[in-house]
């Protein structure tokens, strides 16, 4: 593709997305701190799904100030459910350095803005193009599928020397103000809604159809060409509800390791029977709960779950009721089946 047809394609996704844009709370205004969290949120998490996180989260936790100071088992109350733990804790160490390194403002350039815990390339330029109007490209899945198509790339979307190359190329045709804004959303747009990722995608929609190679030759399910997913890992665990008088166990996981640092029910490595496990706490049964399993992103795990009467409260677990589980502790989604069994 010429690069007078990109700046074509740039300049009929801009119109098309100024007239074809959906309502999303988080396209109200140009407040840096709220396009922010909008874009942590979204990642690896659908659209649907983070807008009444967003909502609640604004509404406790209103500025880069608020979010430096909440306390941590809150913050991770407010997260609870989206999953990737670690998007949150590095929001507020962000938040902490802005107040402490850019006196409470957010920083104004992608170059800046990368410094920050948590934020890469594709974040520092959602922030930097769509709060400041910088000629700041942000390049994700979306945008890669949509650039192979147009370009016919054969090029492998995960490797970064390709990501790279499609970043310079959209930079050489940015616009600044309020362009370099409606070009970033309009092709997250485009990605999301037409130019889809499985199955056919909607080229008759598309605004850059006439310009696209993959189209043009009838390809365009064969693009993005991407290398092979790691192996998923599977491991066996063992969920237990410890329960005692009215209350039930809680642990802290470990600082390193999937769900790090998050309240968890007691675990066990590998599937026990009901016996071993009464047996650990020198209990007469243990109740099935049934099987769940749960999906990270290169480990599965396969649960299974028991409820044991404990004669005493055993000091090494925090014990805490329903309601307060409810309210309080953040509980993540993986356990989320053996939580309903409270």
């Amino acid at each position: 593709m010429k690069q007078n047809d990109l700046k074509q394609a740039a300049a009929s996704i801009i119109a098309w997305y100024a007239q074809h844009k959906r309502d999303l709370p988080w396209r109200k205004g140009k407040d840096p701190y709220r396009i922010w969290i909008s874009e942590i949120m979204l990642q690896q998490t659908r659209i649907e799904a983070v807008i009444p996180y967003y909502g609640r989260f604004l509404n406790e936790i209103p500025d880069v100030n608020a979010l430096a100071q909440v306390p941590d088992d809150r913050l991770m109350k407010l997260w609870e459910g989206l999953g990737y733990y670690s998007r949150a804790r590095n929001l507020k160490r962000a938040a902490q350095m802005i107040r402490e390194e850019y006196g409470g403002v957010m920083p104004r350039t992608a170059a800046e803005l990368k410094k920050l815990p948590g934020i890469g390339d594709y974040t520092a330029g959602s922030i930097a193009s769509i709060a400041y109007g910088q000629p700041e490209p942000a390049v994700d899945g979306n945008v890669m599928r949509v650039m192979s198509r147009l370009f016919a790339d054969s090029g492998d979307i995960m490797d970064q020397k390709n990501r790279k190359a499609v970043t310079e190329n959209l930079r050489s045709v940015y616009p600044e103000g309020d362009g370099a804004a409606l070009l970033t959303e309009g092709l997250m747009e485009l990605g999301e809604r037409i130019c889809i990722p499985n199955g056919q995608p909607l080229c008759e929609e598309c605004p850059a159809a006439e310009l696209c190679r993959a189209h043009a030759q009838g390809q365009e399910t064969q693009y993005p060409v991407r290398s092979a997913k790691k192996e998923r890992r599977y491991e066996e665990k063992t969920v237990l509800l410890l329960c005692c008088e009215g209350k039930y166990a809680l642990q802290k996981r470990p600082e390193k390791g999937l769900l790090a640092g998050l309240w968890s029910f007691p675990m066990a490595d590998g599937h026990l029977t009901g016996q071993d496990a009464a047996d650990l706490f020198h209990a007469a049964a243990a109740e099935s709960l049934g099987n769940a399993k749960h999906i990270f992103t290169h480990v599965e795990w396969l649960m299974i779950g028991y409820r044991i009467e404990c004669k005493a409260l055993i000091p090494e677990y925090v014990w805490v009721t329903p309601a307060e589980i409810e309210s309080t502790y953040s509980i993540p989604t993986a356990f989320k089946h053996f939580k309903n069994k409270l």
